[in-house]
């Protein structure tokens, strides 16, 4: 259970939120969801928008956001996002701002170039927040205190792309996805490297720009699965790389494995219970699905195309079946 907070921590919404009703402050087009497969929950965000979308395709919450690239739905139905690139907040299913967090002004950043790029609650209660610039990891309590610092290392110090995803492991280590230098690294909570893995270009040459045209190693994400493998989503790699601790590919998805669709900027990935595998694709163009799930042969079972009202810049499409619904803890 995350702690209360105060009445007088509840503050009108300084983000725009509109409910299902009203869905032209970003258009007239029809809610139309573009499931194939089993339809589900959603939440969809690109880097200026976050949305719970019903398996129907109507809107149960929509947000802006002035910069984003991780949001998540909470058990107790807040969404915690990026509502800048210096600043995570967390905003009831009303639309109230129940916390907020400023890394620019906050924990001694006060003048120093920075932004956001992932944000987690914990089961704690603090939440982490990877800074960019600073080129740290942070964990913060309710009130904004600091309980935990990672300094990162960087072969590429950038404020924009020191890391995409930064997630914490069910062994409390820390696997970053340092975009700039190609690697994921994982970090133990005093900071040493434990294990780190740089994404190969497959003697291909490097490519600029963030469609399917492009190429490189400018990984999104990185999560460790319960064989103790870690799944990778490379970027504009275009592919998923399901890596051994050895540093072996036992598993990948390539750009052109799947008859139909190209991938482009690989983004958030996750191994479902059943072994499918679940991965964004972002920056494809208006004909790609926006996320995707395939099996262990690499059959698509499903996906979600939403282009008209999310476009080609949708970094997250999670399935959150049931999640927030009755106020769960």
């Amino acid at each position: 259970m995350l702690p209360k907070n105060s009445p007088s921590s509840l503050r009108p919404l300084s983000l725009v939120l509109s409910l299902a009703t009203s869905v032209t402050f970003f258009g007239t087009l029809p809610a139309i969801a573009g499931q194939t497969g089993t339809p589900h929950r959603l939440l969809v965000a690109n880097t200026g928008r976050v949305a719970v979308v019903a398996p129907d395709g109507t809107l149960e919450r929509d947000v802006k956001s002035a910069g984003l690239h991780d949001t998540s739905l909470l058990p107790n139905g807040n969404l915690l996002l990026q509502s800048s690139w210096t600043k995570v907040s967390e905003l009831s299913p009303e639309g109230k701002v129940v916390w907020e967090y400023d890394s620019a002004t906050s924990n001694g950043n006060a003048g120093i170039p920075l932004e956001v790029h992932a944000c987690q609650r914990l089961e704690n209660g603090l939440t982490m927040i990877s800074e960019s610039g600073v080129g740290r990891i942070i964990e913060v309590d309710r009130e904004g205190k600091l309980q935990l610092e990672i300094k990162l290392v960087r072969d590429h110090p950038s404020k924009h792309s020191d890391t995409r995803l930064v997630r914490r492991t069910p062994a409390g280590t820390y696997l970053v996805a340092h975009e700039a230098d190609g690697k994921v690294r994982e970090y133990d909570r005093a900071g040493k490297v434990v294990w780190e893995f740089e994404v190969p270009l497959f003697d291909k040459k490097p490519a600029p720009g963030h469609g399917p045209e492009a190429f490189g190693n400018h990984l999104f994400s990185a999560v460790r699965l319960e064989n103790g493998n870690t799944l990778i989503g490379t970027g504009n790699g275009h592919s998923v790389l399901e890596v051994n601790p050895k540093k072996e590919i036992v598993w990948k998805v390539e750009q052109d494995d799947l008859p139909g669709i190209k991938l482009a900027w690989v983004t958030r990935v996750e191994r479902l219970p059943n072994g499918n595998t679940r991965f964004g694709n972002c920056h494809a163009g208006a004909n790609m699905p926006l996320s995707i799930e395939v099996d262990a042969s690499k059959k698509v079972v499903w996906s979600y195309s939403d282009y008209e009202r999310f476009g080609n810049s949708t970094v997250a499409v999670d399935v959150v079946d049931g999640v927030g619904i009755g106020g769960g803890k």
